[in-house]
Parts: structure tokens; C-alpha cells; sequence
């Protein structure tokens, strides 16, 4: 009787490693991609934030705030601080156009 043996062979493993190999090419730039369209989502609901919070503020004290900064100073509407953008890591612009914090200066 001839002893059978177990196991893969060489042409078996290498097929398993360029089918992973083609899922791995696929996947990992997928997810780099969502990564920065998330960084980019979360920016514009900053901004989103932080219009909310300029009308909240016109509704408490009947007028607007000369700078952004003095809404997000305020612990009432900002208590852990200003948000800022989670593409660049810098704060928004201090600037108010019409009362309202823009896209402008950010190119994401």
C-alpha cells in the first residue's frame, strides 16, 4: 500500500495568495477613500454646527455675533471647546459672511 499525503500543494497556495492578493487591491483603496470622504462629511456638519448655533444665539440675544469667535468662546453653545476641521485640523474662519460661517478658504 502506497501512504497518501496531506497538504496543499506549491500551484494551490500560490493561487490562494493572488486571489487575496486581487481582494487586497480592491478593498484597501476603497477604504483609504472612505476615510477622507468621512473627513470631508464631518467638516461640512461642523459648519452645519456651527450655522445652528449662530441662529440659536441671534433667538437668545436678538443679534448677531461680530466674530465667530464670540459664539464659539461661549461655554453656553461651544462646552468642549470650537470645533474645527477635521480635514486640515485648523479652526474655521473668524469671519462671518451674511451671519453665517462659509466653505471659503476650504478646497475639500
Amino acid at each position: 500500500m502506497m501512504k497518501q499525503k496531506k497538504g496543499f500543494t506549491l500551484v494551490e497556495l500560490m493561487i490562494v495568495v493572488l486571489i487575496l492578493g486581487a481582494l487586497a487591491a480592491i478593498a484597501v483603496p476603497r477604504i483609504v477613500g472612505g476615510a477622507a470622504t468621512a473627513r470631508a462629511n464631518g467638516c461640512a456638519t461642523n459648519i452645519d454646527l456651527l450655522n445652528t448655533q449662530l441662529e440659536l444665539y441671534f433667538a437668545n440675544e436678538g443679534a448677531w455675533p461680530a466674530t465667530l469667535s464670540v459664539l464659539t468662546g461661549n461655554i453656553d453653545y461651544f462646552p468642549d471647546g470650537a470645533p474645527v476641521c477635521p480635514v486640515t485640523g485648523s479652526a474655521y474662519s473668524n469671519t462671518l459672511t451674511n451671519n453665517r460661517v462659509t466653505t471659503t478658504g476650504h478646497s475639500h
